[in-house]
């Protein structure tokens, strides 16, 4: 009962604040002068059956601040990312129908599987006008192998042969790498792998540009944070640093001149969304999902839904990063008990979340693959950990934590005080009430979880606490995009700087390993094979939880009607040569 009071009370406030917030009022909003000054497009409206024109300027919207490092090789979050979407580009890409694709290059495997060998395309030019050569994919593959690098994407670099050694400090190059011509590279592997191209990195770095950087100097440098070129349809022209990034057309971009003039990338507050996309000051955005039910009404948007690669979880911190062995310890004792996580897990109604704060966009999840990747187990096979709290406060009292004092919170097997910490993210309008939801689970289970440091972090801060394995850092709620091959490597081996619950297992790391490798008998298909392994994977995880798979993700994209030629996809939108405006 005094849960379901709690609930109603806090619907009651989140209904009367998106009532608020429903109105086209936004003088609050911070202003963005430059977002229709420099647009060469008419006056006149132009209709679709006219066809795609040149001119116009959009503004594409993001709810968070940016770090600024602008280099793929380098950034850490969705929201550098989403500003390198614009701007560079690999020597592969990902299709509609998630598949990899040649880019910038076309490329040949041997007959042993061991040797890729990239073609790359003739004339294309970084933003400053120098053309891409095959040197500057070397470089990135040295960058990234180098001792000094702190980024987290060696696992794309360590299946060269010779780049572990590089790393070590044990040679001077990279034996695998070897440059034919200007528009050729060969690279060898230490062994066959079924989803190479997938995996290898392909997107290249400006060498010329770096000049005599070295890798640890490279994401704090000029090149990167102030000026940073790329290969994309549109250069960066302007910064102000957390807040906006100017974008303008690249009219030597390889696949041809782009329509608009530019791109304005521009940091919004998340609970002003639907009030800026109302106005137009915002042309594109994912919606924040606690605002969908204003934002999908709005009569001057065409908004799309679709099954994202993204899930959100919430971690249970293991221990930490070991960075002189570059390995995962998993020393802290506080939740190695799997009864613990498990009753934790079956404590939370996942569904009414999902319903209440992200209004349906999505479901739970129990594993680490959305519904959309084919590597995803059916639920029959699993545990799904649903809704229970009195079989969650079952578990518990078997596990030994009970309330030995009576205050109503239950205390260790050793009978010491038990709390929990828990953090999670700013930047929502219902931030604060989402994190209050979970906390309130575990406490009406007799655990007493608080929020760490009694506030919300906003994005930056959230992941730097985490990365840098803080103590205090106990529980926290976060979220994964992820790539189109469902091989976990770089976020889940005991290796992986990104395996932030610090999970070390070493079942886990064969099974990783295991999928990516071709079947024994050749005339097996690979992708049962590899299926066969992931499920095996997923029931390894699911039953082990040291991640409670908090939901799998619908994105809905909120588009100005004036702004046509964008492609959605389950990993975001795409063709942004082909973006133009209307009016």
């Amino acid at each position: 009962m005094k849960k379901s009071l709690w609930l109603f009370s806090l619907m009651l406030v989140l209904a009367l604040f998106l009532a608020a917030c429903g109105g086209g009022d936004d003088a609050s909003a911070p202003a963005d002068d430059n977002n229709t000054e420099e647009t060469d497009s008419n006056d006149t409206e132009v209709t679709e059956e006219e066809g795609p024109k040149e001119g116009g300027i959009v503004t594409y919207g993001f709810t968070s601040p940016f770090k600024g490092v602008l280099s793929y090789a380098y950034y850490e979050g969705t929201d550098d990312a989403e500003i390198l979407q614009f701007m560079q580009e690999g020597l592969t890409a990902t299709d509609v129908n998630l598949q990899t694709v040649p880019n910038l290059a076309d490329w040949e495997l041997s007959e042993d599987k061991l040797t890729l060998t990239f073609k790359l395309k003739q004339g294309v030019k970084w933003h400053d006008g120098e053309e891409l050569t095959a040197e500057d994919m070397e470089y990135a593959w040295y960058l990234i192998a180098d001792p000094t690098y702190e980024g987290a994407r060696f696992s794309n670099v360590a299946m060269i042969e010779g780049a572990e050694d590089y790393q070590a400090g044990n040679a001077d190059t990279i034996s695998g790498i070897t440059v034919v011509d200007d528009y050729t590279i060969e690279v060898k592997v230490t062994e066959p792998s079924v989803n190479l191209v997938d995996n290898i990195w392909t997107v290249p770095e400006p060498k010329h540009y770096f000049g005599d950087l070295s890798s640890k100097e490279v994401p704090d440098s000029d090149q990167v944070r102030v000026n940073p070129i790329g290969l994309g349809p549109f250069k960066v022209k302007n910064i102000v640093p957390g807040e906006m990034v100017e974008l303008e057309r690249f009219d030597d971009y390889w696949n041809g001149r782009p329509l608009l003039d530019g791109v304005v990338y521009k940091v919004i507050d998340g609970a002003l969304a639907s009030g800026l996309l109302e106005s137009g000051e915002i042309d594109i955005i994912t919606a924040p999902s606690d605002q969908w039910e204003i934002i999908k009404d709005l009569p001057n948007l065409e908004n799309e839904v679709v099954d994202a690669l993204s899930y959100s979880y919430i971690a249970f911190d293991m221990g930490y990063y070991d960075t002189e062995n570059n390995v995962v310890v998993s020393d802290n004792p506080k939740f190695q008990n799997k009864t613990l996580r498990h009753a934790m897990a079956t404590a939370i109604n996942r569904q009414e979340f999902v319903d209440s704060f992200r209004n349906g966009l999505g479901k739970p999840l129990n594993v680490p693959f959305p519904s959309v990747s084919w590597a995803k187990i059916p639920d029959d096979q699993i545990n799904t950990y649903d809704y229970d709290p009195d079989k969650a406060m079952e578990m518990l009292d078997e596990a030994g934590y009970v309330d030995v004092d009576g205050d109503g919170f239950r205390e260790d097997p050793e009978g010491n005080k038990f709390t929990i910490n828990f953090d999670a993210m700013s930047g929502a309008e219902t931030s604060e009430i989402r994190a209050q939801y979970v906390l309130q689970a575990w406490q009406n289970v007799g655990l007493d979880a608080q929020l760490n440091g009694g506030a919300l972090k906003d994005f930056n801060l959230f992941y730097d606490t985490i990365e840098a394995d803080d103590p205090s850092v106990e529980t926290f709620h976060g979220a994964w995009g992820l790539a189109t091959d469902p091989d976990p490597s770089g976020i889940w081996l005991s290796t992986d700087k990104w395996n932030m619950w610090r999970w070390y297992n070493e079942e886990s790391d064969e099974l990783i390993k295991a999928g990516i490798q071709f079947p024994e008998d050749p005339s097996k298909d690979v992708l049962e094979h590899r299926k066969e392994i992931y499920y095996e994977w997923q029931k390894l995880v699911n039953e082990e939880l040291p991640v409670i798979f908090f939901e799998q993700r619908e994105d809905a994209w909120a588009i100005n009607k004036r702004l046509k030629g964008v492609t959605v996809t389950p990993f975001g939108v795409l063709d942004f040569e082909k973006w133009y405006v209307t009016e």
